[in-house]
Formats: structure tokens, sequence, C-alpha cells
């Protein structure tokens, strides 16, 4: 037989595992956005581990009470590497664009970068900036693409 000890904490080892593997899950892919009070962006993608050359769905959402203004209709979309430096934004108009609260606006991006180039593997920011009456309203978040 086995000691009643070695028992106990086999059973509490995997009570506990299954616990916190449940909380993780729940919590993982959980609400990425939340609408506050105030102003506020965010940025949603479907997940965060995309394969190569897939394509990648971005949602840029006014998730604040006030209207948010951007200097073109590219709704200030950036994808940067982890250094800063510009890979990709889209082409767009030079016009004022306006998010309503609530609203969205949705971009796909090839992972083709400005250069015609495709995206490596690696880890990529995705950043946006608008502004309501007096200010600047900035959100990123990062993602990782995998061979």
């Amino acid at each position: 037989m086995f000691p009643r000890g070695l028992i106990l904490a086999v059973v509490i080892g995997i009570t506990a595992g299954a616990l916190v593997g449940l909380f993780l899950v729940t919590q993982k892919n959980g609400e990425q956005l939340e609408f506050v009070e105030g102003s506020s962006l965010s940025i949603v993608t479907d997940k965060t581990d995309f394969d190569q050359a897939e394509e990648i769905k971005i949602k840029i959402i006014n998730s604040g009470t006030r209207s948010l203004t951007f200097s073109d209709a590219s709704y200030g979309l950036q994808i940067t590497g982890l250094d800063g430096r510009v890979l990709y934004t889209p082409i767009a108009a030079q016009v004022i664009s306006t998010l309503e609260p609530k609203q969205e606006i949705i971009f796909v991006w090839n992972q083709i970068k400005n250069d015609g180039d495709p995206a490596s593997a690696g880890t990529y920011k995705i950043t946006s900036s608008g502004t309501d009456e007096a200010l600047t309203v900035k959100k990123s978040i990062t993602i990782n693409i995998h061979k």
C-alpha cells in the first residue's frame, strides 16, 4: 500500500492544479475589451499568436464614452517591431476620421511590410492613437508571429 500522506498530497496537487488551470483558462482570453467612462481606445485581435502569412484582423474600438478623432483614415494604426521601427501603416486618405463611443473599425494585415517584404517570425507591437477634445489616447498590444 501507499502511505496515506502520499495519497493525500497527490489528491491535493491534482485538485489545486485543476483549479489553477481552470482559472487561467477563463482569464487568458477573457475580455480583452472593457468599456469605461471618459476617453478610451482598445485594440483587439482574434488571438495573440499567428502563423506566418496568416491574415491578422485588427479591431480598433472606441471603448470610452467620448468621441475620438484621428488625423487620417488609418485611425492611427501602426505595426512596429519591439525596437520601435515602423514596419507597416495602412495607406490612408488624409482626412479627419472619428470613432463614436462603442464604434469599431476593422483592418486586416496580411503580414506584408510597407517595403513589400513579408514579416518574419517575431513579436510585433500594434499601436493606435487618437484624441478627444484635449487628451491624446494611445493603446498598444503585442502579437507573435511563428514559423
